[in-house]
């Protein structure tokens, strides 16, 4: 499988198959063959057990929507993800919420993270430091802040030559508005060919098209409008010199400079330098074309910077699939018994 690409840990799959057929009784089922989910979990699992046996977890990094709550909410105090996530900083491990969501200023993420963040505000049992564990990289790869106990936000901004690696110091603000007025040429010729019912927004470092009038957007063209717009940047002279990343939101499509990979690899810079053998990024998107965690395991870098783009694949961490907040939840449980059984 030459796109699979690297594999940071050993994958112990047949202790991972005992331990999910012990959760989902595959091996007792007649009729019904191992499923698409019943494999997933079972990599999750081997995922999980290759980290802890080799060099533990120094940092776990999650996406937001679908993974640490439901699409489009927030982050409330009563959600059971809350303390297993103060778990890992008591553990003296580093925290990294990686979202597509691009804001500017640290209320906004409050909004969305405000019961994780006054959690750990208010915890205790956390040290400062451990508290410092936790940070938040917004836009995919583009705003950094930390927890800052002094502020109502509960956030403050990090600047950016605090975190950016030195790739990232290299991307041009004209190549960057380049890219950004390209992307939005194109999502506004989707919006015209497939009459979406669409306004566009134009941010620092993203570009998009979102529903107007609470009007849902059909998933086909949804991918459309991905598939159309990440061509056009692609085969552009500005889009083999910057990466970007094309994704479908659920009800919107956005194009934001860099993508998760960067996001992840600019968490572990800021922590100090985490190896990605000692990283586990929880994401719920991994399979389709606009899919924005799928860059994190093996997906596509857009640059001809690389003679071949699949040798991106994999390149920021170890990686565990979900489909669902609870998923995260049963996988942070896992994590804990397998270290502490």
């Amino acid at each position: 499988m030459p796109t699979v690409g690297t594999f940071f840990t050993q994958l112990y799959l047949e202790d991972a198959f005992k331990y999910q057929d012990q959760q989902r009784f595959i091996s007792r089922r007649r009729f019904v063959a191992p499923s698409f989910n019943d494999i997933r979990l079972i990599l999750n699992s081997a995922q999980v057990l290759g980290l802890v046996r080799s060099s533990n977890v120094k940092l776990v990094t999650f996406d937001g929507d679908v993974t640490l709550y439901d699409d489009g909410a927030c982050l409330t105090s009563d959600n059971p993800v809350i303390p297993r996530i103060l778990r890992l900083l008591q553990q003296d491990r580093k925290v990294g919420i990686v979202t597509a969501a691009g804001y500017t200023d640290a209320p906004k993420y409050y909004e969305r993270l405000q019961g994780l963040l006054d959690a750990t505000h208010s915890s205790t049992t956390l040290t400062a430091d451990q508290k410092q564990g936790l940070i938040v990289m917004g836009g995919e790869s583009n705003f950094l802040f930390r927890f800052d106990p002094t502020s109502k936000a509960r956030l403050s901004y990090v600047p950016r030559e605090e975190w950016l690696l030195d790739e990232m110091q290299a991307w041009s603000e004209e190549d960057i508005t380049q890219l950004l007025d390209l992307a939005e040429s194109a999502l506004r010729a989707c919006a015209a060919n497939l009459n979406l019912p669409a306004a566009v927004l134009r941010k620092d470092r993203a570009v998009g098209v979102y529903p107007v009038n609470g009007v849902r957007i059909n998933r086909e063209q949804l991918e459309e409008t991905v598939l159309v717009v990440q061509n056009t940047v692609q085969r552009s002279a500005v889009g083999s010199r910057l990466p970007f990343c094309a994704f479908n939101g659920g009800n919107d499509v956005f194009v934001d400079i860099g993508d998760k990979s960067w996001g992840v690899r600019a968490c572990q810079r800021y922590f100090g330098g985490i190896d990605p053998s000692k990283t586990l990024h929880v994401g719920d998107q991994f399979l389709s074309a606009g899919a924005n965690d799928f860059k994190v395991c093996r997906g596509y870098y857009w640059s001809s910077n690389q003679a071949d783009p699949s040798s991106q694949a994999r390149l920021a961490s170890t990686t565990a699939w979900i489909a669902s907040p609870a998923e995260t939840v049963d996988l942070l449980d896992e994590l804990e018994n397998t270290v502490h059984p």
